[in-house]
């Protein structure tokens, strides 16, 4: 009897899905004049750039699926004209009828890849950027003064006439200093004042021609909620300063607010923070 049923049952469900496909077809054969005037109003709302660039981007996708080959392939010059042309298009999805459009950004994550990989690919038979002297020198003034910083050592080497920048002693400072004297850990103090504590730090971004683009976040660290986002593509001090009175625009805060040495986090920002009671 249960055998039968589920017979039945199956039975029911092919008839159902093949009315709701001849349904489906129907429907759309009747609404095709609607869609067409519907895309001829939205195209004469759009700019001439925009129309230009999607023609193009159809054009080189029909060139694509004309050649005499079993599977075509896109061309690197090809991919790279596509990803151009999705970034003047604001629905540039629409546009992409070979291609699907998460394929299009992803060729644009290989091509920001490649980029800055060859751009920071130093060049063959380059020497390195700091001398071997200059290594040796940084470790001694470690090994002497264990109470200097990246930033001290710095300021030393500069007066002799040597510049080099923190990240690079600080690396230098790893192989030469031990672990610190043990005392409060960062966990423990995050343990004991989340839900009274902010962090805020810079994304740095790139758009489609590869132009930085920084992104301010300040984050609850208790409940992990974004309180403030910023952007701009020049973050001085006092653009920086601006962004914590926003985030605290009654004057009241948190009780601390972790960042980095950042050289953006300058007195203006320090000033604005203790404004708000915030350490």
């Amino acid at each position: 009897m249960q055998a039968v049923l589920a017979a039945v049952i199956v039975r029911i469900r092919g008839v159902v899905g093949r009315i709701a496909e001849r349904v489906d077809a129907a429907l759309r054969t009747a609404t095709r004049p609607v869609s067409l005037v519907g895309g001829l109003l939205r195209d004469v709302t759009r700019s001439p750039k925009e129309l230009l660039a999607e023609n193009i981007a159809l054009r080189q996708q029909l060139i694509v699926v004309a050649r005499t080959v079993k599977k075509p392939v896109f061309a690197p010059r090809e991919r790279g004209l596509l990803v151009l042309l999705a970034s003047l298009m604001p629905r540039f999805r629409d546009a992409m009828l070979v291609v699907k459009p998460e394929t299009v950004l992803r060729w644009h994550r290989e091509g920001f890849r490649l980029f800055w990989g060859a751009r920071s690919r130093a060049p063959a038979g380059s020497t390195p950027r700091i001398s071997a002297e200059t290594v040796e020198l940084i470790r001694r003034l470690a090994l002497d003064n264990r109470l200097w910083g990246a930033e001290r050592i710095r300021g030393e080497l500069l007066k002799i006439g040597v510049r080099v920048a923190k990240r690079t002693i600080r690396k230098h400072l790893r192989g030469v200093r031990g672990p610190r004297p043990g005392g409060q850990s960062w966990s423990t103090f995050l343990e004991n004042h989340m839900h009274q504590a902010w962090a805020c730090d810079f994304l740095q971004l790139y758009d489609v021609w590869f132009r930085p683009i920084f992104a301010f976040f300040i984050i609850d660290l208790g409940s992990r909620k974004v309180v403030h986002v910023g952007v701009t593509r020049n973050p001085t001090a006092t653009w920086v300063a601006q962004q914590i009175r926003n985030a605290t625009p009654f004057g009241e805060g948190p009780r601390f607010l972790i960042r980095d040495n950042d050289d953006k986090f300058g007195i203006d920002f320090d000033r604005a923070a203790k404004g708000a009671g915030i350490r």
